[in-house]
């Protein structure tokens, strides 16, 4: 039986009447705001050369880890996906195949945030009113594919179709960058901007450090073999990001440790740590002090820092040698902060040039950590709920756990964080609904006037993020 695909119009609203009308009237002065999305992992190249995407399960299923780990806890194999391991000669499922598996198992999301996510892609993005099942799966991969060949669904129209101001993509230190060059020569007019992310030269336990080290120098014709010379590449990488439109870097250490180390120690540091002499404490230290570095050049030159540590990456190994990074095998694990971050604080926490924003998987820091971190100094703002808990229950978690200590001007809006682009309205969609639906409560329960709750959710929804990322 075909069964009707239906967005509730109040989905994510409070049931109680009275709050539910509060939460309407909010949603109906940010709904139609254009997206503002500083972080994520969507492809620059799209933009860039504007090609046609390809097939349904190549846009929606195989670049979301999201996807990609729910159904690999079930038994579904990444290769009936579509996935294909590293070492290839072996057989993957075709585009048809791939979308049939994945239409299947389609059950396996309901009440996850990915169903929400995917439903108001196919009802919203390409006009679909049928759920996906079996029965509707070779539809919905004919009506998908026939969308994809038409002007009207190539990056840069789709772009402006979801009112995108303003986009940020993620690159390494070592990326050529050629695709934002491109989009900077090409005349367009979307706003699509690198952002640092240099943890390839500066984890000495990531793959291949001393090799990426030697890139570094030549990409930036610094001695990075000196601890001088490294610096000033870092520097050098920096200003060519801030010249193609970058606002903020982005750092993914394992924990939040810091260090503030003498010159001298940090030079002693970095020499052990270049040649593969270092010990694992000390890779973990000389993270710690590239941190600090980090948030001293920040303070320089102005380009927001983003930290987000407590993820054990990779965390299937035998998952990982078969088919790479970002297959959904990342987890989250306890993370400290006041201890953490005390080094870089006290080094440049009251630099009037620095934005630190701090993000975390570990919800028992928002409380008894992060929000009073971000109530206290002015360089810190708290990142929004993310990858695990950017879902409704988890963004509402957020607002109550932190709110009172931290307010919410010291908090950022909301990022999308995702590689999946046809997504991006979806969760800004999702946001715009549960902060409506928290100031609702508040409005309702007295502790708020509605119309500061409108003044409230606009900022939420356009300013503060603006405003944080320096856009």
């Amino acid at each position: 039986m075909v069964r009707p695909l239906r967005l509730d119009p109040d989905r994510l609203f409070p049931v109680e009447a009275d709050p539910r009308a509060i939460a309407r009237r909010l949603f109906a002065l940010v709904e139609a705001l254009p997206i503002i999305s500083p972080h994520g992992h969507t492809d620059p190249a799209w933009f860039a050369y504007d090609a046609p995407f390809h097939d349904a399960p190549s846009l929606l299923v195989q670049p979301d880890h999201y996807v990609l780990r729910v159904l690999f806890s079930q038994g579904v194999p990444l290769e009936a996906l579509g996935v294909a391991p590293l070492s290839g000669g072996h057989a993957v499922a075709a585009p048809r195949e791939a979308w049939r598996t994945f239409a299947h198992h389609y059950s396996l999301f309901r009440g996850t945030p990915s169903r929400l996510w995917l439903d108001h892609t196919f009802a919203s993005v390409f006009g679909l009113d049928v759920r996906l099942d079996d029965e509707t799966a070779d539809h919905y991969f004919d009506a998908i594919g026939e969308a994809l060949a038409r002007p009207a669904f190539r990056p840069r129209a789709l772009f402006d179709r979801f009112a995108i101001e303003a986009l940020a993509t993620t690159e390494g230190a070592l990326d050529s960058l050629e695709a934002h060059e491109a989009i900077a020569s090409s005349g367009w007019s979307g706003r699509v901007i690198p952002t640092f992310r240099p943890d390839d030269v500066t984890d000495p336990g990531g793959q291949g450090f001393a090799d990426n080290l030697a890139r570094l120098g030549t990409l930036t014709g610094e001695d990075t073999q000196s601890w001088p010379g490294y610096l000033a590449a870092l520097k050098a990488r920096r200003a060519r990001f801030r010249a193609l439109g970058a606002t903020a870097t982005d750092h993914g250490p394992p924990s939040a440790r810091t260090a503030n180390l003498t010159s001298h120690a940090a030079e002693a540091l970095f020499g052990r740590v270049k040649g593969g002499r270092g010990s694992a404490e000390d890779g973990d230290l000389f993270r710690a002090q590239m941190l600090t570095e980090m948030a001293r050049m920040s303070a320089e030159d102005g380009l927001v820092m983003q930290l987000h540590p407590g993820s054990w990456r990779n965390h299937n190994a035998a998952l990982f040698a078969r088919f790479g990074r970002d297959k959904g095998a990342d987890i989250p694990q306890t993370t400290t902060f006041v201890d953490g971050l005390k080094p870089l604080l006290d080094a440049v926490g009251d630099a009037p040039g620095l934005r630190l924003i701090v993000f975390t998987l570990d919800e028992s820091a928002y409380a008894r950590e992060l929000a009073p971190l971000a109530g206290h100094y002015p360089a810190l703002r708290l990142g929004p709920p993310w990858w695990f808990h950017d879902s409704p229950e988890g963004m509402i978690r957020y607002r109550r756990w932190t709110t009172e200590t931290a307010g919410f001007y010291n908090t950022v809006g909301f990022n999308d964080d995702t590689r999946a682009f046809f997504s991006v309205p979806a969760r800004h969609d999702v946001a715009r609904r549960v902060d409506c639906a928290f100031l609702a409560e508040l409005v309702s329960s007295g502790r708020l006037e509605e119309d500061e709750a409108a003044e409230l959710i606009v900022d939420l929804t356009y300013h503060l993020p603006k405003a944080a990322y320096r856009l």
